[in-house]
């Protein structure tokens, strides 16, 4: 198997194009504006890892026909980023396992807080049915797989980002120290968030993430979990400098 990325979803919940909206983004019939929430197939050495598991996970499995999942890796416990968690069930009905999923002990707890019918007692079977693992911010392995944590601050809330070998990806952001800053040089792709144009208390905007590009200097750049604030995909993109791309749902890259 190549080594890929596949954006499974590049929006947000606040802000998806929606029926009967006036402005221009949700009146686009282009389609990489419309935008599921945002996620992340990382398809490396053989091993389908899943950068959170949204609402829109068992639609966004279906249409690009994918049935295995080695890992899930869990960024921060918003809504929009493990609301598909109760979708696990069938992983596991299919291959008779529980699935791998990596979190730090915030999101963790949270999780099973907003879950809770799947770790309580009981006769009841049909929860999902993961195995935990504590990150922090050392690196881990997933099987083979190095992987080495990002911690970010989505406002005042921590959020995780990952690397896995020389590409990196980062969602709702607004700051990175610098010793975070350190583990993310010399990448060939970064992906990382940009709500929107202006200012926002909890996303990196255009200009911020732009300005974090610059300083880490990728071979090259793919902007997620965007806003339809930040207007129209073709026209935002031809703003962006040559090594910057605006992700779309479905959108692949080889790495």
């Amino acid at each position: 198997m190549e080594n890929k990325i596949l954006f499974l979803g590049t929006g947000t919940s606040v802000g998806v194009p929606m029926v009967g909206c006036p402005c221009e983004v949700c009146k686009s019939d282009d389609e990489r504006d419309k935008r599921l929430r945002t996620s992340a197939l990382i398809q490396y050495q053989d091993r389908n890892l899943l950068i959170d598991i949204g609402p829109d996970f068992r639609a966004q499995m279906l249409t690009h026909k994918i049935s295995r999942i080695d890992a899930v890796l869990l960024t921060h416990p918003h809504r929009d980023h493990i609301a598909g968690f109760d979708e696990i069930r069938a992983l596991n009905f299919l291959y008779d396992t529980k699935v791998d999923l990596f979190a730090n002990s915030f999101t963790w707890e949270s999780l099973k807080k907003q879950f809770y019918y799947a770790f309580m007692e009981s006769d009841y079977t049909s929860v999902p049915k993961v195995d935990y693992t504590e990150i922090s911010s050392d690196t881990f392995l997933v099987n083979d797989i190095e992987i080495l944590p990002i911690s970010v601050l989505h406002g005042k809330m921590p959020c995780i980002g990952y690397r896995i070998g020389n590409i990196a990806y980062i969602t709702d952001a607004n700051f990175i120290a610098e010793k975070e800053m350190d583990k993310l040089a010399d990448l060939d792709i970064l992906i990382l968030n940009a709500l929107r144009k202006y200012h926002h208390p909890s996303h990196f905007t255009l200009d911020e993430s732009l300005e974090v590009i610059k300083r880490l200097k990728p071979k090259k750049a793919y902007l997620i979990h965007l806003s339809h604030h930040m207007g129209k995909h073709e026209l935002v993109e031809i703003e962006l400098p040559e090594n910057v791309f605006l992700a779309y749902d479905g959108l692949q890259v080889q790495f």
